[in-house]
């Protein structure tokens, strides 16, 4: 067997803007998926049709529809996700990949992701670096490389994947918990930053608000576990992404929303327990200036 050979697993709903250049990126690849399923998640647009069209002319591409969630959200996606790859687990590959139905990269891109998972054999999730598309340029996502790959464009080792269990189905932050379990499991989670994705829109507006993506990621991160020193300095650095002070103002109240009505924890108990361990060592290495760790 190819030691590189990957599947991809796409949840996608309501996709007819953008699902066509993702499909062209992926078709475009020096090294092309064995599988590529394509899960239409109550899609009522052409999104079923575009992905038919080429599934048609490509043998990789298989199309898989699904029945809706009432409301868009992570927890359904994790479900296509997964019900996906209940359909292809069998197939012998080393590698699997979640994309999202809105981004484009070269055509070497996923050659050079999986050459450096292949150089490094303990990395279990790996990535390239995302783009989000804001107020009419492409801006570079904020975050560490060190310890986050951006959930639009996460590949995991097979055996890493199988180990965490795919994509916990909580209602937002499933690409947040799958790196987390990845790192309890053993092993290490990195983007490359040389390695450029095209996010066609702003992460998690596709049925919310901006200024309401701000104040939910404040919620999730609570319900996450993140502890209270941590999510400062993560929503601080947040400053630096559009809407630039403000989102880091609406994350701060929407953490403190959820703490003040006690909102329950999505996550097990241990998940939290080994999330503020690792926090709380992140914080320690910040204050003594090691290299590589940041809020």
């Amino acid at each position: 067997m190819n030691p590189t050979a990957y599947l991809l697993l796409t949840a996608a709903r309501n996709e007819e803007a953008h699902i066509e250049g993702t499909i062209q990126a992926v078709i475009a690849q020096t090294q092309k998926p064995v599988r590529w399923m394509i899960v239409s998640d109550g899609s009522v647009d052409r999104t079923d049709e575009i992905v038919s069209r080429y599934a048609a002319l490509h043998p990789f591409i298989e199309l898989m529809r699904a029945s809706a969630d009432p409301t868009r959200n992570f927890g359904s996606k994790a479900r296509a996700i997964n019900a996906a790859y209940e359909r292809v687990r069998r197939l012998d590959v080393s590698f699997v990949g979640v994309l999202d139905a809105d981004v484009t990269f070269d055509p070497s891109y996923y050659a050079a992701v999986l050459q450096r998972m292949l150089d490094a054999p303990r990395l279990g999730l790996a990535g390239g670096m995302l783009f989000d598309w804001s107020d009419g340029q492409f801006i570079q996502q904020v975050t560490d490389p060190d310890w986050s790959v951006s959930g639009p464009i996460q590949l995991f080792r097979k055996d890493c994947f199988e180990a965490i269990g795919g994509y916990l189905p909580v209602r937002g932050g499933v690409d947040a918990v799958a790196e987390v379990m990845t790192r309890m499991k053993g092993w290490k989670v990195q983007a490359f930053p040389e390695l450029h994705v095209m996010h066609h829109r702003q992460t998690g507006t596709e049925q919310r608000g901006l200024l309401s993506v701000f104040f939910q990621r404040g919620i999730e991160d609570y319900q996450l576990g993140y502890q209270a020193l941590f999510f400062a300095g993560h929503a601080l650095r947040r400053i630096r992404e559009p809407p630039w002070l403000l989102g880091s103002l609406l994350m701060a109240t929407g953490y403190a929303w959820a703490f003040l009505r006690r909102t329950p924890r999505k996550v097990p108990s241990d998940f939290i327990r080994y999330l503020h361990t690792e926090q709380w060592t992140r914080i320690r290495a910040r204050f003594y200036g090691r290299q590589g760790e940041t809020l």
